[in-house]
């Protein structure tokens, strides 16, 4: 699909066009420099025939998030008669070379240029949502409109609202952001409600550890956003609509307004759109990071200028929500997939998924996996194709241990899952959630009982406090987890986890505390026994809890070369030099890792705590 999207904004194939990857991952990785050196360098060398009039004097092509982040900065040149080709991991220093001797010599640099994995993680994916991320300019609405953009809700405006709602219905939408309700009866909710004035809010805060498919939608395809957050306020009666969307983000923000800008200038947004007679506004609004303002109705007391806390329901939103007024809630990327539907039509978008999974779903796939990126993937795809084909396989050859999918609200798979296919259904029945698209991926050094301290220790710092259950609950959960990973546990603490687990599931106000207790119970049920080694033998099978396990010198392998003794932050360590073999003083030691990973002969081994007393767990 991105190869028909660039085919669409090549005008003229005489042109020499050089992308460059500005979303967040390319300027963190440099991105700037290198966009810089290639005006510099092209200006030098005379070279005038690139493509994409920047705000600058020079003429440079700037795309989004290109996906695979592992290769940031990544850079596309298409010189012609050439097939385009693909470098990574660019640097300013690297672009005299390239300009040099691909450009003008016409001989790609083959030693920068993306190997065989770059073209692997593309393989199995269908990027439909994300078909112009990595390919157009963000920030010009022109890409846009010569990749079909806005010809969708031209479409809408032609076959009516209630024609629109139905569409979506047959297309078999399901909510991107959590649980999966179905989009179009959503729609319908909202525009039977009574009601003159209503609201439809594009949920864009994405707070879950390791996620950024938000992020990078917004930052790389905007108008496709809001195309959809116009369609489907068309689709409700909504003449005004807000994104909420998080104060981290600022290049996506910068972005939006951007995109807002040019949208009113071509008629796409404001009074009598298209000569259609409805009217339709976006505002922005930014959030300030709270986790919990993920939830809708606490999503729409911060809008309302209010502290961000939840609310009983019903009330649902689309009767009463914004101000009291009929609201519809959707994600980034439900919108971004409106567009495609209404402009495709329900019946071939319906053709990609499974038979109650349809379309596709973007993943931020991190973690212990080579290939870490933006991914979009077809409804029905295993685990196993995710980690192992696109992913790449785990870091050193490590082995699988398991995957978080869902964020904090979400579970942990391990390997007899890795056959499980991705869709609504089988994923809750593993005893995970789809969620908004967070995806981490665990090798055999990760501790399972810490993974879940780690998760509800972030649950309970960002519970708002509301209700009883998410507050003190999590916190007591949170405190027998610690207490596991410290080798304090004791046999009573597994029966005790359980239940509150049951009892914060079944009595939390919101999403956010029913959910918490998933990844306790997702690591309980598929590694008990790692629980169990924790309390029974006082040790950590993955060698990860610091207070169960210490640092050992193997005198036979150390070389005395003093590495250990220079990086340890609290002076832990004897000798080192001078022909005397290192030796780990274990009561000074604070496992940091800091030797370990600096020993060039892997000398210093991570064993078991042996002081540690053992406890009968039955």
């Amino acid at each position: 699909m991105s190869n028909e999207i660039k085919e669409k904004l090549i005008t003229d194939d005489s042109l020499i066009q050089i992308s460059i990857c500005l979303g967040t991952g390319g300027v963190a990785a440099g991105a700037r420099d290198v966009f810089n050196s290639f005006a510099k360098e092209l200006e030098s060398n005379q070279v005038e025939a690139v493509i994409k009039e920047r705000k600058c004097r020079h003429k440079v092509h700037q795309t989004g998030c290109r996906g695979l982040c592992a290769l940031d900065v990544l850079v596309d040149v298409l010189v012609p008669g050439m097939a385009e080709t693909s470098y990574a991991r660019v640097t300013a220093a690297m672009v005299p070379e390239i300009v040099q001797e691909h450009i003008i010599n016409k001989k790609p640099v083959e030693k920068y240029l993306v190997d065989e994995a770059h073209h692997r993680f593309f393989d199995k994916q269908k990027r439909r949502v994300l078909q112009r991320c990595g390919v157009i300019d963000p920030e010009d609405i022109n890409d846009y409109l010569a990749t079909d953009g806005y010809q969708a809700l031209a479409k809408a405006l032609r076959i009516g609202p209630e024609k629109v709602i139905d569409e979506v219905k047959t297309a078999g939408l399901r909510g991107r952001g959590g649980a999966g309700f179905p989009t179009g009866l959503k729609w319908a909710f909202c525009r039977a409600a009574e009601g003159d004035t209503k609201y439809l809010i594009c949920n864009a805060d994405e707070g879950d550890p390791g996620a950024f498919m938000d992020r990078s939608q917004l930052e790389s395809d905007p108008h496709s956003v809001l195309e959809g957050i116009i369609i489907g306020s068309y689709a409700i009666g909504a003449e005004k609509a807000f994104i909420y969307v998080r104060s981290e983000y600022p290049l996506a923000i910068e972005r939006l307004k951007i995109a807002i800008r040019q949208a009113k200038e071509k008629g796409y947004l404001g009074d009598n759109i298209l000569n259609s007679g409805f009217n339709c506004r976006i505002e922005i609004e930014k959030g300030s990071g709270a986790f919990v303002c993920g939830e809708e109705t606490a999503l729409m007391s911060s809008i309302e200028g209010n502290r961000g806390m939840p609310k009983p329901r019903p009330p649902y939103p689309a009767e009463k929500g914004l101000w009291g007024k009929p609201t519809n809630i959707n994600n980034v990327e439900t919108l971004a997939n409106v567009p495609l539907i209404i402009l495709g039509g329900a019946a071939q978008y319906a053709q990609i998924g499974t038979e109650k999974s349809k379309g596709t779903k973007v993943f931020a796939l991190t973690g212990k996996v080579n290939n870490t990126g933006l991914i979009e993937v077809p409804m029905g795809i295993t685990i196993k194709e995710i980690v192992y084909d696109i992913g790449g396989g785990i870091n050193n050859d490590k082995k699988f241990k398991a995957i978080q999918i869902g964020g904090p609200s979400g579970g942990c798979l391990g390997e007899s899952h890795l056959d499980t296919p991705i869709d609504y259904d089988s994923l809750v029945a593993a005893g995970a959630i789809m969620g908004s698209g967070g995806c981490v991926v665990m090798d055999e050094d990760t501790c399972m009982v810490d993974i879940a301290r780690y998760f509800m220790d972030f649950i309970q710092e960002e519970s708002c406090g509301k209700c009883v259950p998410c507050r003190i609950g999590t916190k007591r959960m949170l405190e027998i987890l610690t207490r596991i990973c410290d080798g304090e546990g004791v046999a009573e603490d597994l029966q005790n986890l359980e239940e509150l687990a049951k009892k914060v599931k079944n009595t939390a106000l919101c999403g956010l505390g029913q959910t918490a207790p998933n990844p306790v119970e997702s690591t309980f049920r598929y590694f008990k026994d790692e629980y169990l080694a924790h309390i029974k033998e006082k040790r950590c099978p993955a060698k990860a809890c610091k207070n169960l396990i210490k640092y050992r010198v193997t005198p036979d392998d150390c070389k005395s070369c003093a590495l250990c003794v220079k990086v340890c932050p609290s002076e832990a360590i004897l000798g080192g030099k001078k022909g005397v073999k290192a030796e780990i003083q274990n009561d000074k030691c604070i496992r940091c890792g800091a030797c370990l990973s600096k020993c060039p002969t892997k000398a210093i081994k991570v064993v078991d705590n042996d002081s540690a007393a053992a406890v009968e767990v039955k």
